[in-house]
Parts: structure tokens; sequence; C-alpha cells
């Protein structure tokens, strides 16, 4: 009875797989995760992030501009890292460059 168990042990087939092919198919499903989110995610927000620095990089006196508070104002001065809003007649407060979040328009100073 014993040696008959030993006895049907089988050949094998063939070579054996080759490990990197096997390994490959098995992470390709991750690696396609990743490019997608990549796609998907990461680049758009990363060209958003692009044209918003540029936008603040080229705010100019006269721009009509909206602040994260949703303040709207007129820039009449800048400096490296804040700009001067004029939100009324003879009102002007300081925000920094990164609290405005879109320019409107150019009043044509």
């Amino acid at each position: 009875m014993w040696s008959d168990a030993l006895a049907q042990t089988q050949a094998p087939a063939g070579p054996p797989p080759n490990p990197a092919i096997a390994m490959l198919v098995q992470f390709a499903p991750i690696l396609l995760i990743f490019a997608i989110m990549y796609l998907l995610l990461i680049r758009p927000q990363q060209q958003r992030q692009k044209k918003l620095e540029e936008m603040l990089k080229n705010i100019k006196k006269g721009d009509r501009v909206v602040t994260t508070g949703g303040i709207l104002g007129t820039v009449v001065g800048t400096d490296d890292g804040k700009v001067v809003l004029r939100i009324a007649d003879e009102v002007k407060v300081e925000f920094t460059k990164a609290s405005i979040t879109q320019v409107l328009a150019e009043s044509g100073s």
C-alpha cells in the first residue's frame, strides 16, 4: 500500500515557468491601477496647480480678483508674497497671493 502511493507520482510535464513572467502577471493589475490613478487624479491636479501658480505670478495692478473668502477687489499693489486690494472706496486690504483664487478681468488703470 505504501509503495503504491510512491509509485503514483507524476513526472514533470515540461520546463518550469519563468518566475519573472509569473511575477509580472501577478503585479500587472496593481501597475494598471496606479497608471489609471496617475492619469485621472494626479496629472490633472498638477496641471491645475501649475496654472494657478502662473496666474498668481502674473497678477498686476488693475486686475480684478476673487479671494478664497469670496471678497472681490481690484489690485492696487503687489509684492513678492502679498497683494493690496481695493475692496471699496478708500478701503484697502492686504492679502497673501495664495489667497487669490481667480483673476476676473482687468479694469484698465
